[in-house]
């Protein structure tokens, strides 16, 4: 079961880090097509968020069509994003963890190395 965290100074709605964070979770296969999602309530009290909050990001996952809600019984991961193999077992996570754990050991701060990661991204994927 996938477990949310909520970065109160990151400027992002706290919704739209939850459904980021589902969306992340089918790409890695750690949630699939049938997977239960927590209940909006549990979500709302182990992150300290409204339950609006929870059930607006629930909506929205919804709009999307990745989940479906299935009244008295919870919501259901309905679809998952076309991979031919789970990120999580891609070499090039590992070879990203490797480079996590260097810039680690250089002293790189997560302000640092989320620079980096922008940079990159800005040059290879210009229309994101």
């Amino acid at each position: 079961m996938v477990e949310f965290r909520i970065d109160r100074h990151s400027g992002m709605a706290a919704y739209l880090q939850i459904v980021q964070q589902v969306q992340e979770a089918l790409r890695l296969g750690i949630l699939a097509a049938g997977d239960q999602l927590p209940t909006a309530a549990r979500v709302a009290a182990d992150t300290k968020l409204n339950p609006n909050t929870t059930l607006k990001a629930y909506r929205e996952l919804e709009h999307l069509g990745l989940v479906e809600p299935r009244p008295g019984v919870g919501t259901f991961v309905s679809a998952s994003p076309a991979r031919p193999r789970s990120l999580a077992d891609s070499p090039l996570r590992g070879e990203l963890s490797d480079w996590m754990r260097r810039a680690h050991g250089e002293g790189l701060e997560w302000a640092d190395v989320s620079a980096l990661i922008t940079a990159a991204r800005v040059e290879h994927y210009p229309a994101v």
